[in-house]
């Protein structure tokens, strides 16, 4: 990249405390994205300027810089994520990002898997939260307002495992019957679940600094430890681990009990923990009680989507990838290539994402504007085709027309 393509933008640089020094001029990536992700992003950009002007009138500025990725770095270089790409997140440390289609019979597994091992994204970050005028199948979807932190390079998802009947599966099963005493069939496909310490801590450590520096109620470990006790058992005893060592912002639930009667204390976080099962239940019935759940990788990628379908589905689920050093931002949903160059599509969950991002860089008050605004814009019966259809007496707009609308509306 050179100084003429980003003006007279600057990096978003790290601390010596580990924090980012966020200048007004920003230089922040995108990766446009697969299928739709053209159609998003140009429905995206807008709006996140115009909040930013808003907000701080010629005082702050976004300097967007493209990388690529997927199909179109494809086209360009062979390769879907070239390592100039990586080499520019690595440097930039903050960018935005369209869905991206997997490649199919060959290259990588996922894209968006490879950038969140490759970076070490650790947490995926997705909050949950209904707008009034949203279409829900719940009653009462506004008591739904969480954040979900999800571990992200470990468990199941670290793609260790091999097929049945497989030379390395069955000389696998064959050690684990005759060393450790398994009784597996020779023809199992096998996957290894490993969970770490290190890993699990820096993720719930993470969850717990949100909710004290949000001042929120509590956060909740969702585990299945009764069944996977090495595992996820270990990520709950960590959890309370870590809050130990926060000092004096966090109290186990059952302290609240014992020692407060009942009551949680001014300005202190509450740490439970949920059963994974028990907790998809309490959700639906008590979704009040929960702010932040923090989960290893596979119950993160569950109840995410299962929490977005009460308030709308993921057309309307915002998320982040975040590690100590990078932070990609995205839309939670798929390239839909069947709507792509139709301007169609709902570009709302990567508009949310690029509030993360705002608020991500301290810009509060523009991400403000975007919450606002989007309401307001349904309220007057504006909406992209998926909403349209479910909202009576509504008007149906492209995604591009919706993206002005929310301007119209800050």
């Amino acid at each position: 990249m050179t100084q003429h393509e980003h003006g007279q933008g600057e990096i978003v640089a790290a601390t010596p405390a580990g924090g980012l020094a966020v200048p007004d001029r920003p230089i922040i990536l995108y990766i446009e994205g697969d299928g739709t992700g053209a159609d998003i992003w140009q429905a995206t950009r807008p709006v996140l300027d115009a909040a930013v002007a808003k907000a701080y009138g010629e005082g702050r500025r976004i300097f967007w810089q493209e990388v690529l990725a997927g199909e179109k770095a494809f086209k360009l270089s062979r390769s879907y994520l070239p390592v100039e790409t990586l080499t520019a997140l690595r440097e930039y440390r903050v960018a935005l990002k369209g869905p991206l289609t997997t490649p199919i019979g060959g290259g990588f597994r996922s894209l968006n898997v490879t950038l969140r091992q490759v970076l070490d994204l650790y947490a995926c970050i997705r909050p949950v939260r209904y707008y009034t005028g949203v279409p829900s199948p719940m009653k009462e979807p506004e008591k739904i307002d969480m954040v979900i932190f999800r571990e992200n390079t470990e468990d199941v998802y670290a793609g260790i495992e091999w097929a049945a009947n497989t030379p390395e599966a069955q000389r696998l099963i064959h050690f684990l019957n005759h060393e450790l005493g398994c009784t597996l069939e020779m023809s199992a496909a096998l996957g290894i679940k490993p969970m770490t310490e290190r890993c699990s801590k820096r993720l719930i450590r993470m969850a717990l600094k949100h909710a004290m520096k949000h001042r929120l109620a509590s956060v909740t470990l969702m585990h299945k430890g009764n069944i996977m006790k090495y595992t996820e058992g270990a990520f709950q005893t960590w959890g309370y681990e870590v809050a130990a060592e926060l000092p004096g912002g966090v109290i186990p639930e059952a302290e609240v009990f014992t020692v407060y009667q009942g009551k949680r204390p001014a300005g202190k976080v509450v740490l439970k923990d949920r059963l994974a099962d028990n907790l998809f239940q309490q959700v639906l019935l008590r979704p009040e009680e929960y702010q932040v759940i923090a989960t290893p990788n596979l119950n993160g990628d569950y109840i995410s989507d299962a929490l977005a379908a009460q308030v709308g589905g993921l057309g309307m689920a915002p998320g982040a990838n975040i590690g100590d050093n990078c932070a990609i931002f995205e839309a939670t949903h798929g390239s839909a290539p069947k709507y792509a160059g139709q301007d169609k599509v709902n570009p709302s969950s990567l508009i949310l994402s690029g509030a993360m991002l705002l608020e991500y860089l301290g810009w509060d008050e523009a991400a403000q504007l975007i919450h606002q605004s989007l309401p307001r814009t349904l309220k007057d019966g504006i909406a992209t085709y998926d909403l349209a259809r479910l909202l009576p007496g509504s008007r149906e707009v492209a995604c591009s027309e919706f993206g002005q609308a929310l301007i119209d509306h800050m």
